[in-house]
């Protein structure tokens, strides 16, 4: 591993300086798979069910007003109607006294009287109602989002959650409705939910500590009989194999146990500077052997985040060392750059090395997955170093993007909010 000095100006927001970044691809976290625009199941009918889902969707909010609005023009109609009527009533019994008229001629007065004033008060009634209604639909509008502000707050929450953020409670404060029910279902699903990945990370830490007694103790116990210059060349062939399994093992316990803390919340949130991380890694990574001889090209600038320092040296050292273990054997690059990218503290590593496919991206950040193997191939690690990234990634609210590197390899980008 060499390392090659920084650039000045390290790289900034436009890319210039020490070198462009590389846009960030998919997010690595689940989300629900969407069909390509344009593409949907044709019906009988010649239709598409993606021309149904591209039609605008209506939210509560408008729905509670139009229904509200609904409500109230039937009532004003029906309100309306009854007062007709009774006004109709009510004036057909006025008499039109006169001189000098008949009968017929005081009746047609009357009914020419009655369906003028019900003319008038009809459409006065019908403006009136209108102008109400608008009013009504406007309160109405406000009431809705006044009547649903408690579910807006409960799924704000929901959003934010994760598996680091299980403790967060709605607690929601009101009337014993039914929304309060809800949120008060909400905690308690969120405490069960709690109580379930403390369980499995407590299982994980204990496991992993009542196996690195033995691993421990089988490794002394090796090196003692290695020393040994009374072995013979077999059993000291033999010795060496089982001490590299071991190594093996106490390595893969240590990433059950950074896995199971990095999935914690953190107790401990810092100023880091995601460059003096960087800088640090890439010094004691030069310090130890690696299998393949990989050039560093460093592009680091400042770029403070707000987190555990330990949890991010180890995010930073596990993309490293993932990035030169997965390299080429001849001429292997790999670029480090650190700074802040569109107002986030941002960590990219670049590495060359074999073609990575698309659709093989997002498995590298499960436990134990490899490329093109699973549990397979375990000479270059335990698998669990991209796992252990995002879980650090999440503990801290940011985001990691992954995508293959043109010509072969794989770009890592962090984002992580600024401290």
């Amino acid at each position: 591993m060499t390392t090659e000095p920084a650039p000045k100006g390290g790289p900034d927001k436009s890319g210039a300086g020490g070198g462009p970044w590389r846009r960030p691809g998919p997010q690595q976290v689940p989300q629900p798979a969407q069909a390509p625009k344009g593409v949907g199941w044709r019906g009988d009918g010649g239709g598409t069910f993606g021309d149904m889902k591209a039609l605008p969707r209506m939210s509560v909010r408008l729905r509670l007003t139009l229904l509200y609005g609904l409500l109230f023009f039937m009532a004003g109609a029906l309100l309306l109607f009854v007062m007709s009527v009774l006004m109709a009533d009510i004036l057909g019994g006025v008499k039109v006294i006169g001189f000098n008229i008949s009968d017929e001629e005081a009746a047609a007065l009357q009914r020419q009287f009655v369906e003028q004033t019900m003319r008038q008060l009809v459409g006065r009634s019908l403006l009136a109602l209108g102008g109400v209604g608008v009013i009504t639909l406007v309160l109405g509008w406000f009431v809705a989002d006044r009547a649903l502000s408690p579910l807006q707050r409960v799924t704000t929450t929901a959003r934010r959650l994760s598996e680091s953020t299980l403790h967060e409670r709605i607690a929601l404060e009101g009337p014993d409705d039914e929304i309060k029910e809800l949120a008060d279902t909400f905690d308690a699903m969120l405490e069960r939910l709690g109580q379930a990945f403390d369980s499995q990370r407590r299982f994980v830490a204990n496991a992993s500590h009542e196996l690195r007694t033995p691993l421990a103790i089988n490794r002394t116990l090796l090196e003692v009989a290695l020393g040994d210059p009374d072995v013979s060349d077999d059993l000291r062939a033999v010795g060496r194999t089982l001490l590299a399994t071991n190594a093996r093992h106490e390595r893969l316990i240590e990433g059950l146990l950074l896995l199971a803390r990095s999935e914690r919340e953190l107790a401990t949130r810092t100023p880091v500077d995601l460059a003096e991380v960087a800088s640090t890694v890439l010094e004691h990574s030069a310090r130890r052997d690696h299998d393949l001889d990989v050039a560093v090209h460093p592009e680091l600038t400042s770029g403070k985040a707000l987190g555990d320092p330990v949890l991010l040296e180890h995010l930073v050292s596990n993309l490293v060392e993932n990035a030169i273990k997965h390299n080429v054997e001849d001429g292997g690059e790999l670029w480090i750059r650190t700074g802040m990218l569109e107002g986030y503290a941002t960590i990219q590593v670049e590495n060359t090395g074999p073609a990575v496919p698309a659709y093989e991206v997002e498995r590298l950040f499960e436990p134990f997955r490899r490329l093109n193997a699973d549990r397979v191939e375990s000479a270059k690690g335990a698998g669990l170093g991209l796992s252990i990234v995002r879980s650090v990634v999440l503990a801290h609210r940011g985001a990691v993007y992954a995508a293959p590197r043109p010509g072969g390899g794989l770009i890592v980008t962090v984002r992580l909010p600024p401290g």
